[in-house]
Parts: structure tokens; sequence; C-alpha cells
């Protein structure tokens, strides 16, 4: 077999193979299969619209942002050190955090608390 032949089968394996060990996100399932409430699935929603393109929902690595699977399983943020609570939560979200935008000028209350309903479920 030429070189140039090998490489086209080496390449696509390669691909195939780092997609399907070197990630630990999960495949995308449906607000039924996660069991989420109408609140849930409504703060999925806001979540896929403003979050989703900084934020990894079901892993623990990030984006531009950390991840979000567990980010209410410990006592504190972890890139923050703050208190894991829907205080500290509403505020990062309406107002921003580091690099973060503020979404209070864009999202409604009903919309952040959907959103931290949904967050509650990773």
């Amino acid at each position: 077999m030429e070189p140039k032949q090998s490489l086209f089968i080496l390449i696509p394996t390669l691909i195939v193979l780092i997609f399907l060990f070197g990630c630990d996100t999960e495949l995308r399932k449906t607000d039924a299969q996660l069991g989420l409430n109408p609140q849930q699935s409504a703060g999925r929603k806001v979540y896929d619209d403003y979050c989703d393109r900084c934020h990894e929902p079901y892993s623990t690595r990030g984006k531009k942002g950390p991840g979000l699977k567990g980010i209410y399983k410990k006592p504190f943020f972890p890139a923050s050190g703050m208190p894991a609570n829907d205080d500290r939560m509403t505020d990062v979200i309406r107002y921003g955090r580091e690099k973060m935008p503020g979404f209070g000028q864009v999202l409604s209350q009903q919309q952040i608390n959907d959103l931290i309903a949904y967050l509650h479920t990773l």
C-alpha cells in the first residue's frame, strides 16, 4: 500500500477514535429521557439559547466558560469559590462575572428561574 493510500485510511480512523475516546460529554438526551418537568424544559431552552455556546451542560470540561455538570452537587462553585446556591447563580446570570456577560437585560426573572431549575438537573 502506498503512503498516500495509508493516510486516507489512517486519518479518518484517528478522527473517529479521538471522537469516541477523547470526549467525556454524553449524547444529547430528550427532555423526556432526562425526566425534566415543564419548568426545567423551559430552562433547558434558555440554556440552549444563551449558555451552551460557552458552557458544556453534561461535562465538567468547559468551552469559553466552565462546564456545568454537577454545578449544584458541591457546596461551592468550582470556578469562583462562591456558595453554590440559587441566589449566587441568579446574580451571576443577571450581572455576569469576569469574562461572562450579564443577561439581566435579556432574560426575564421567569427565564432565570427556569434556567436555574434546569441547572439543578445537571
